[in-house]
């Protein structure tokens, strides 16, 4: 079987599973499989694959048509140009979290030696982009669950020394008496009916970072609330969310007291990060 032919097969499968980004994933796929880049693929595609690749590929398919996540599969996954170690524990990267980080690294954009705090860390790729991104940066990432917090000590090599983890339980407060710039969170946001309909791939994630409570807004609340005093005056609180929680996450920044409360969309033109400043 040639990378091209075994290319087309992927592609094939794939649609026939119900995956609606089946030209995307064969690409990853196949590059996983072969080891090489796009262009490689392009100059190599009459290339047979060995019997190690192709009994590699047929392992890898059969978990994925029965729709197990590509990057859980393929152990890494990309996110706002760095490759972060993922698998089963931790919640995925998406590229709507992108959207978070263009708000955040504005945020920050005026201030030196920017001191930064990521609740509900996941794979860190938040905190510790903010770190990369911004190398005069203090970063500390907090998670509560060791299997998440495992992909986390690995994804700190992408930033040096500029990201440091704390295990803790953000209901319970963490990151002591310092004051920040900013304190970000992707924090569990899924309702307790959307519980019931996720995705075929979602229900492999891990549900503590998903379920968020009945209206999906436990989080929300906890964070704004206990949180507020640990904002340095003019700090500034950033959260992905749902969907369809925009107001509800403004009326919650807004009853406790924080301003300037702004709504950001994502590339899908959906509500996806709430953000406000305390005085």
């Amino acid at each position: 079987m040639t990378i091209f032919s075994a290319y087309n097969d992927i592609k094939r499968q794939l649609k026939n599973a119900g995956i609606d980004e089946d030209i995307f994933e064969a690409k990853q796929i196949i590059k996983y499989v072969t080891g090489l880049s796009n262009e490689g693929i392009l100059s190599n595609y009459q290339k047979e694959l060995t019997s190690f690749e192709e009994s590699n590929l047929s392992a890898i398919m059969k978990q994925r048509i029965n729709r197990y996540p590509l990057q859980y599969i393929l152990g890494r996954w990309s996110f706002y140009g760095r490759e972060f170690k993922v698998g089963p524990g931790v919640l995925i990267p998406r590229q709507d979290t992108e959207t978070v980080m263009e708000v955040v690294l504005e945020a920050i954009k005026d201030k030196d030696n920017p001191q930064v705090l990521d609740l509900c860390a996941g794979t860190g790729c938040i905190g510790i982009t903010v770190a990369c991104e911004r190398p005069d940066s203090s970063v500390l990432l907090v998670e509560k669950y060791e299997e998440a917090a495992k992909y986390i000590k690995d994804n700190l090599k992408l930033a040096e020394d500029g990201a440091k983890l704390l295990m803790g339980d953000i209901f319970e407060t963490c990151g002591g008496d310092k004051k920040y710039d900013l304190i970000v969170s992707n924090p569990p946001y899924v309702t307790e009916e959307e519980m019931l309909n996720l995705q075929a791939e979602v229900e492999y994630e891990p549900k503590t970072a998903l379920y968020g409570g009945d209206d999906g807004l436990m989080f929300f609340r906890a964070i704004a609330l206990n949180y507020k005093e640990s904002l340095k005056k003019g700090g500034t609180l950033v959260f992905e969310i749902g969907a369809k929680q925009g107001d509800s996450v403004k009326q919650i920044l807004q009853t406790v007291g924080y301003k300037n409360i702004t709504v950001k969309k994502d590339y899908c033109e959906n509500d996806r990060v709430v953000f406000g400043t305390v005085d």
